[in-house]
């Protein structure tokens, strides 16, 4: 049976966290609402298989990403191989330096 619902494009990136709090309170707020502007489904995957919607603030805090911890960025939408390289950027970013 085929589906009739367009498979949209993906990218993927891996990337190091590079707030010093890591995701946590002001770099989380500042990443999803990123995420939330693009109109991406974005999901953000730990080394140890934990994902988050990174549309969701509660998802992101709960997933506890520390300072220099790497994570599997998953985009999916139109222009998806340059959404990812926006977030891909403010993930590796201070996102909390004065």
């Amino acid at each position: 049976m085929q589906s009739w619902r367009k498979q949209l494009p993906k990218a993927q990136r891996t990337v190091t966290v590079g707030s010093r709090v890591g995701l946590h309170a002001r770099p989380a707020s500042t990443f999803v609402q990123a995420v939330a502007a693009t109109g991406h489904d974005v999901t953000i995957t730990k080394t140890s298989g934990d994902s988050a919607d990174g549309a969701s603030i509660l998802s992101v805090l709960a997933l506890a990403v520390g300072h220099g911890e790497e994570l599997v960025l998953d985009v999916e939408g139109d222009n998806a191989e340059v959404v990812a390289d926006e977030l891909a950027s403010l993930l590796t970013s201070d996102l909390d330096a004065d």
